[in-house]
């Protein structure tokens, strides 16, 4: 499938490109050293439809999908500016086994365990939990803030749930430094609050990731950009985007939404 620009923002609130088309080769097509974010949520193999009219797109065999995923990361290494930051989202065997090949050329920086609602057990294994959200720098971190979060109260009493002994006031005022376990989080998965029929990542995870990492008017790149939750949060927070998918649907919604928030 080749490479349509499907729609560019030139707007004061949305600057970026929407591409519709192949991962590997979109980011094949990007300036090197160029993003100082890149997400990466790609189809996991699992053998789920994401396309009626591209029904075998979640279909690869176990070494096709590392070797194609392996040349996709690669590229992102080569895109990814001195100091950018690079996320990988995936199930934790497989990050595991990703995580090994951006280890090779960038810096470890955080397994960021996000919460698992609704898991199997399979087989003879635990209770599957959590998603890996890995985190992989270029050198030293460029942009790097440390978000805080409010604590937890009970939904009944309305009081704390934890007790932070002589730091409940300072928690109270001033929240809680986040951690690398994001329990508050989970994908979103009831049909009233999807764009798309396949899971969505919530906003409140890419919220994060901008708090952390992002800056206004640097590039933010997501060649696997789904329903469009992160190019949308990305030009909230006043970034540039580049952003692909190749199920023409995604790009339509896509389009759709970052035109809603260009207009309200």
């Amino acid at each position: 499938m080749r490479l349509q620009t499907y729609h560019r923002f030139r707007g004061k609130f949305a600057k970026g490109t929407l591409v519709l088309g192949d991962a590997l080769e979109f980011m094949q097509s990007l300036p090197k050293a160029s993003a100082s974010v890149i997400f990466i949520d790609p189809p996991f193999n699992l053998h789920k439809k994401y396309s009626k009219s591209q029904p075998l797109l979640d279909y690869r065999s176990d070494e096709e999908y590392y070797l194609w995923m392996k040349a996709v990361l690669s590229e992102s290494i080569k895109v990814l500016k001195p100091g950018g930051t690079l996320y990988l989202y995936h199930i934790p065997l497989m990050a595991m086994r990703f995580g090994q090949v951006l280890d090779e050329e960038l810096d470890f920086r955080h397994w960021i365990a996000i919460s698992m609602k609704n898991g199997f057990p399979r087989g003879r294994r635990l209770y599957p939990a959590h998603y890996a959200l890995l985190m992989f720098t270029k050198g030293p971190a460029e942009f790097f803030t440390r978000p805080k979060i409010d604590p937890k109260l009970c939904r009944h009493c309305h009081n704390l749930i934890k007790d932070y002994g002589g730091y409940r006031s300072i928690i109270e005022k001033k929240g809680i430094n986040l951690s690398d376990f994001w329990e508050d989080l989970s994908p979103v998965r009831h049909a009233n609050r999807k764009h798309r029929e396949a899971n969505e990542l919530p906003e409140e995870l890419y919220r994060r990731v901008f708090a952390i990492s992002g800056a206004p008017d640097e590039l933010y790149v997501d060649p696997f950009a789904g329903s469009g939750t992160g190019v949308l949060l990305a030009a909230q927070s006043g970034m540039r985007f580049a952003a692909c998918d190749i199920v023409d649907s995604n790009c339509e919604i896509i389009r759709d939404r970052l035109e809603k928030f260009r207009h309200n």
